[in-house]
């Protein structure tokens, strides 16, 4: 027998039919033999409405009160499961996040988990019962509900796995797995029967969708067995996600690729090459709280250079006025950007094996006509930055050319 968490995202619980069938689900599981605890989201479209009815009320809704209007959204899908459990003759209790407890700091809408407590969870195992807990959030220090942040469900799932020391976290979605791109893209994606947690970690910062990036973090600082599975189809084993790299790996340069079209780029010019200038240009950026990503640096001529950094397109315009208002004393002859810009990655551990991964890309690209604007690089990543025109293009004579359709 083992002891197995299922998350259910807002899609798989989005009708009361689906909800019927994740019951289904379940109770197949715990027939076969298993423990089950099931993490839900709240359905599909709801979060939005809520945060929408909060935005009616004030237009900066309070934190605090916006988590109590926030966490309802679960609270309503954890009930209806667990009726719809008992309803076919299983034995279910639920729970709220406070409830549990999934102890938080005090960050309003964007809390990180500090504990959780699970012998009410462990008693009700043990007693036959089918746990259900609603994901995305929890209780504060200060005694006070708290959300996780966008995609918060994934990582509370995980939590639990971790806390509970499960044998496997499944993460069901509207997907059977792990893509060696976005088959909505490129039909010729194949979908991989195991990729590594530093894989994965790179695919979900670089804009795959499957896995939000802070779950996958956690379950490879606590050594989580994560699946991804689809809570649409029957069968199948979905992709596993390990620490063990695959005996392929060194035939393997290239894992998976991914793009992300929420970048924008900005460009600092003719600022006096001297130490501590890009400071000047990036604390003010840290300190409006804006996220930065890619960074490149050409030294000009007589005495000057040009910075150029991406930042998420959503904070592109107050970040050229944030540096429009320093121009003067960053020293810059202008300030300009372009929120027409994609980044497109490629991903793989066999990077660390093979030498010419990046040539064979540039190279790919050059061939299309597609003009690089930046590059990125790690242990076992390539992104580039291009024109958003090219994404499509950029990504099907990629997995193309490292044949990740074989």
């Amino acid at each position: 027998m083992a002891l197995i968490v299922h998350k259910y995202g807002g899609t798989s619980v989005g009708s009361p039919e689906r909800i019927k069938n994740v019951a289904k689900r379940v109770a197949k599981a715990r027939a076969e033999g298993h423990d089950i605890v099931v993490v839900v989201s709240a359905m599909s479209g709801e979060t939005n409405r809520l945060v929408a009815l909060a935005h009616e009320m004030q237009e900066h809704p309070d934190p605090r009160e916006l988590d109590v209007v926030l966490a309802t959204g679960e609270q309503v899908t954890i009930g209806l499961l667990a009726m719809a459990l008992k309803d076919i003759g299983v034995d279910a209790k639920s729970y709220t996040g406070w409830q549990v407890a999934l102890q938080t700091d005090t960050s309003h809408t964007k809390a990180r988990i500090e504990n959780i407590d699970d012998e009410r969870m462990r008693a009700d195992l043990a007693a036959g019962k089918v746990v259900i807990v609603a994901g995305f959030q929890g209780i504060s220090s200060e005694g006070n509900i708290s959300t996780l942040g966008r995609g918060g469900s994934d990582t509370s799932a995980v939590a639990i796995a971790a806390a509970l020391k499960a044998d496997e976290c499944q993460i069901y979605t509207d997907v059977d797995g792990v893509y060696t791109t976005d088959p909505r893209v490129v039909p010729e994606a194949r979908r991989m029967d195991t990729i590594t947690f530093e894989e994965m970690i790179e695919l979900a910062s670089l804009g795959s969708k499957v896995l939000q990036i802070r779950s996958v973090e956690f379950a490879g600082k606590y050594k989580v067995r994560l699946r991804v599975l689809s809570s649409l189809q029957d069968g199948g084993n979905g992709t596993l996600i390990t620490f063990e790299e695959d005996d392929n790996m060194e035939r393997a340069a290239v894992t998976g690729i991914a793009f992300d079209k929420n970048q924008a780029r900005i460009n600092v010019r003719g600022v006096p090459d001297k130490p501590g200038v890009a400071y000047q240009i990036l604390g003010a950026v840290a300190d409006a709280n804006i996220e930065v990503d890619m960074i490149i640096q050409n030294v000009g001529s007589e005495g000057t250079t040009d910075f150029s950094f991406t930042v998420p397109r959503g904070d592109y315009k107050q970040t050229i006025e944030l540096l429009q208002q320093r121009q003067d004393s960053i020293g810059a002859a202008y300030i300009d950007g372009d929120d027409t810009v994609c980044k497109v990655s490629a991903v793989g551990l066999g990077m660390r094996s093979h030498v010419g991964v990046a040539a064979k890309i540039f190279r790919t690209l050059a061939e299309e006509g597609i003009n690089i604007q930046m590059i990125s690089t790690s242990e076992i990543k390539v992104s580039v930055l291009i024109d958003e025109k090219y994404m499509e293009l950029a990504t099907r004579v990629l997995h193309k050319a490292f044949d990740l359709g074989n």
